[in-house]
C-alpha cells in the first residue's frame, strides 16, 4: 500500500471515528429529558445580549441560532454539542500530528477523546462547556503549528482565537496568564516583538470589548457570580480529592494523559514543546489551590491525549502491540460509558449506579456538589421531572381565567427554563424569575395589574400566602430520583392589595441587594 492509499484509509478512519461520536451522544441523549443548566442556556437564546448574569455571549448567540433552525426541542438543544464532538475528533488528530505524530496517534489521539469521561459527557449537554473545550484545543493546535513554522498568522489567528474563547467562558483565560508568565522564560519569548503577535491581541480584545463594556455597565455581575460560585460551592473542594480525580476525569484516556505527560518531560523530540507542559501543570495546580472544581482542568486534557497518543506511537512499533493498546482502552471504558452518557433509561441507570457504587465503590459518582450521596449523579438527576413540572404549570394555565393579567413565576432558573423552553409546546408564556439572567428580563410593572398569577418552588412562601385570598396547590413533581423532586405549581388568585404595589416593594428589596 503506497503512502497516498493508506493517509486516504486514516482519513476514512478519522471521519468514521468523528460520526460515532456525533451519533453516540444523538441516539442516546433523549433516554432522559432537557438538562436544568441547559434550560437556561437556552432561554438565552431568546434574548440576545453582549452578556449575561453568569456566563459571556456566545452560548446565547449559538442558542438563538439553533432555536431559529430547529425550534426547541430537545433535538434542537443536543444537536449541536454533538456536532461538536465530531469536530473535537478532527482537531485532536490535527494535534496529534502536529506534534510529531503520524497515523497510529492520530487515530489513537480520536479514540482517546472519545472514551474519556470528560468527552462522553461534555457533549451531551448544551452549555458553554463543549465550545469551551474545543477552544482549549484548538488555542494548543494554533500554538504548535506557530512552534512548527514560525508562521504570524498563527499568532494573529490565536489572537481571534482567544477573543472568541473569553466571549464564550472565562476560565480560559487562566491558560493564557499562564502563557504569558511562563513564555518570557523560554526561547519563544521573541514572540513579544512580533507586530503580528500584537495584532492578534488586538483582534481578540475587539472581539471581547462587546462584552467587557456589557459587564461594566451592567456593574461587573461576574465579580458577584464567582463570589457566590466560592461560597456556595467551592468551598466543598477536597484538594486531596481534586488531584485524584485529574485521574477520574480522563477515565481510561489517563493511558494517554500520563504518556503525554511524560513525553512533554522527557522525550527529546518534544524539546520545543516542553513548555506547554509546564502551562498544563500550571493550570492543574493554579485551580487547585483556588478550590477549583476538578472538571475545571479538562481543557488542557486533549492536548495531553494528542502528546500522550503520539508518545505510545513512537514505543509500540509492532501493529499487534499498537491494536491491543486501542482496544484496551476501549473495553475498559465500556463499563463505565453510562457515567458519561445516559445509555439506559432512569430505572436501569439507578440499577446501574447502585452496582458500581456496592461493587466497586464508586458512590463518589453519585455525590452531588454538596457531597451527598443520591441515587444518581447530579446531571442526571438534574435531567428529570421538568416535563412534568411544565404539564402541571400548563394545567394551572389552563385553570386561569383572565391570562392577560396573570403571569408564571419561578424560583430557580431551572423551573424557569422549563417553563420558557418545554413550555414553547403548550403555548406558556416566558416564566418570570430573579434567579440568574432571568432577572435581567422581569417586568417592572404589569398592565392590566395582576388579579392571579402561577407560583413555583418546593414550598409556600409566606409573602405570597399573605398577598392572595385563594390559593390552589395544582401539583408536584413526583420523581424522587429528580433533583426537582417535590417542587410544586400553585395558582394564586385574589390579591388582598394591588400586586403592582407589591412588585414594586420587591424588585427595590432586589435592588438593595445586589
Amino acid at each position: 500500500m503506497n503512502r497516498e492509499t493508506k493517509i486516504k484509509y486514516v482519513n476514512i478512519t478519522i471521519a468514521a471515528l468523528a460520526l460515532f461520536n456525533v451519533m453516540l451522544h444523538l441516539v442516546f441523549s433523549c433516554n432522559l429529558e432537557y438538562h436544568r443548566d441547559e434550560l437556561l442556556y437556552f432561554s438565552l437564546g431568546l434574548h440576545p445580549a453582549c452578556g449575561y448574569a453568569t456566563v459571556p455571549p456566545l452560548t446565547g448567540w449559538i442558542a438563538w441560532i439553533m432555536q431559529n433552525i430547529f425550534g426547541y426541542s430537545l433535538f434542537a438543544v443536543r444537536f449541536f454539542p454533538a456536532l461538536l464532538s465530531g469536530l473535537m475528533v478532527f482537531l485532536i488528530s490535527a494535534l496529534a500530528k502536529e506534534l510529531g505524530g503520524s497515523d497510529y496517534s492520530r487515530i489513537l489521539a480520536g479514540i482517546g477523546i472519545i472514551i474519556s469521561a470528560f468527552g462522553l459527557r461534555t457533549f451531551l449537554l448544551f452549555q458553554p462547556v463543549h465550545i469551551d473545550l474545543i477552544l482549549w484545543t484548538l488555542s494548543f493546535y494554533l500554538i504548535t503549528k506557530y512552534i512548527n513554522t514560525s508562521s504570524g498568522k498563527y499568532l494573529i489567528l490565536f489572537g481571534i482565537t482567544a477573543g472568541v474563547a473569553l466571549l464564550n467562558k472565562y476560565l480560559i483565560g487562566l491558560l493564557f496568564l499562564s502563557l504569558i508568565v511562563i513564555i518570557p522564560f523560554t526561547r519563544y519569548r521573541i514572540i513579544f516583538r512580533n507586530r503580528k503577535f500584537w495584532y492578534g491581541i488586538l483582534a481578540g480584545t475587539l472581539i471581547f470589548l462587546p462584552n467587557i463594556i456589557w459587564q461594566i455597565t451592567n456593574g461587573l455581575p461576574v465579580i458577584n457570580h464567582f463570589a457566590e460560585l466560592k461560597r456556595t460551592q467551592l468551598v466543598n473542594v477536597d484538594r486531596a480529592a481534586f488531584l485524584l480525580e485529574q485521574l477520574v476525569i480522563p477515565a481510561a484516556a489517563s493511558i494517554l494523559t500520563i504518556a503525554g505527560i511524560l513525553f512533554l518531560f522527557i522525550n527529546k523530540n518534544a524539546r520545543k514543546y516542553r513548555f506547554l507542559g509546564l502551562v498544563t501543570i500550571s493550570v492543574i495546580i493554579t485551580l487547585m489551590l483556588l478550590h477549583g472544581k476538578s472538571y475545571y482542568t479538562q481543557g488542557v486534557f486533549p492536548f495531553l491525549i494528542a502528546a500522550g497518543a503520539v508518545s505510545w506511537e513512537s514505543l509500540l512499533r509492532k501493529t499487534w502491540s499498537r491494536l491491543i493498546l486501542a482496544v484496551l482502552i476501549i473495553l475498559i471504558t465500556l463499563p463505565i460509558v453510562p457515567i458519561g452518557v445516559p445509555v439506559f433509561k432512569t430505572e436501569l441507570l439507578i440499577k446501574y449506579f447502585n452496582f458500581m457504587g456496592a461493587n466497586y465503590g464508586m458512590d463518589f459518582v453519585r455525590r452531588f456538589e454538596d457531597n451527598s450521596i443520591h441515587s444518581l449523579p447530579q446531571d442526571y438527576a438534574d435531567m428529570l421531572g421538568w416535563e412534568e413540572l411544565t404539564a402541571l404549570a400548563n394545567k394551572a394555565w389552563q385553570m386561569v381565567p383572565d391570562k392577560k393579567s396573570s403571569f408564571i413565576y419561578c424560583e430557580n432558573y431551572g423551573q424557569a427554563g422549563a417553563i420558557t423552553i418545554i413550555g414553547k409546546k403548550y403555548g406558556l408564556p416566558e416564566a418570570v424569575s430573579f434567579h440568574e439572567s432571568f432577572r435581567y428580563w422581569i417586568p417592572t410593572e404589569f398592565n392590566p395589574d395582576i388579579t392571579s398569577f402561577i407560583y413555583i418552588n418546593d414550598e409556600l412562601g409566606d409573602d405570597v400566602n399573605a398577598l392572595f385570598g385563594k390559593i390552589t396547590k395544582v401539583g408536584s413533581i413526583s420523581d424522587p430520583d429528580a433533583r426537582e423532586y417535590g417542587t410544586t405549581v400553585y395558582l394564586c388568585e385574589n390579591p388582598v392589595i394591588s400586586f403592582n404595589k407589591f412588585w414594586t416593594e420587591r424588585l427595590k428589596r432586589l435592588n438593595n441587594e445586589n
